[in-house]
């Protein structure tokens, strides 16, 4: 099959680059440095997909968004890895209930796991650059999609940015983030990625024709909603004064949107 060397090769460079750095993490004592090369995985895969099949246009537009996306992405969690105290709390929940085993354990639990999630969530990006990509121009669906990826991006990028000025709020410390972009909705970073993920599945289907590229944002909308996303990070949040109030009155991911007008005074707020 055609499309099978650059594939597997893409497959091969992630597991290949997860395993390095399972090892600096190891020595590290810090699980959380997976988090800096989550992005860079997906360039690496666009890379190395790109290196043995040449892009088309669409090909070349997928490898820009992708691009831009993984950049800044990249650049907010080296900041936030920098000036965060000790391991995040993830990873260290995950490090007590392992025990001494912990170190081995979390090559297969997290390194390992999340370089086998990343190619799979990759689909708009193999549609795109694997061998037998129709070179379609961009049409109403690429469109569409080129638009969702933009207005997530911008999403994504103002709820870290209005996090990280309240995470470096000392009077706020323990405290929980309910304004700005967080009184429409409790993650509207991961609403950012889903609609970033759900644009460029619907630019690399635009693109080539290909359904299957979408498979890749519904697995990622999964995993946020499901399991390593929104359900860990509201364990950690509800021990938080405030919480249940906030909870009550603000969905977790997904907007009420007839409520929105009423709050877009305060969307410039976020502390």
């Amino acid at each position: 099959m055609e499309t099978a060397l650059p594939a597997t090769a893409s497959l091969v460079a992630l597991l290949i680059l997860f395993t390095l750095v399972w090892r600096a993490s190891v020595k590290l004592a810090d699980a959380g440095i997976i988090d800096l090369f989550w992005a860079g995985g997906f360039v690496l895969a666009a890379a190395v997909e790109a290196a043995l099949n040449p892009p088309t246009e669409g090909g070349w537009i997928m490898l820009t968004l992708v691009g831009i996306w993984a950049a800044r992405l990249t650049s907010h969690l080296v900041h936030r890895h920098r000036n965060a105290q000790g391991e995040d709390a993830r990873y260290a929940a995950m490090r007590h209930e392992g025990g001494p085993d912990w170190p081995a354990q979390s090559l297969k639990r997290v390194f390992l796991v999340q370089a086998l999630a990343l190619w799979a969530v990759a689909t708009p990006i193999h549609a795109t650059l694997l061998p037998g990509a129709a070179a379609l121009q961009p049409g109403p669906i690429a469109v569409v999609g080129g638009v969702l990826f933009l207005l997530g991006l911008a999403t994504e990028a103002a709820a870290d940015w209005q996090l990280m000025r309240f995470k470096a709020d000392p009077a706020r410390r323990g405290q929980i983030l309910q304004d700005g972009l967080y009184a429409i909705c409790r993650h509207p970073n991961y609403l950012g990625e889903i609609m970033v993920w759900w644009g460029l599945g619907l630019v690399a289907f635009g693109l080539t024709d290909r359904v299957w590229a979408l498979g890749g944002p519904a697995l990622l909308t999964f995993f946020i909603v499901k399991v390593s996303g929104v359900p860990p990070l509201e364990a950690v949040l509800a021990a938080r004064p405030g919480y249940a109030e906030w909870a009550e009155r603000t969905p977790a991911l997904w907007p009420r949107w007839a409520t929105i007008p009423g709050k877009l005074g305060n969307i410039k707020k976020g502390a």
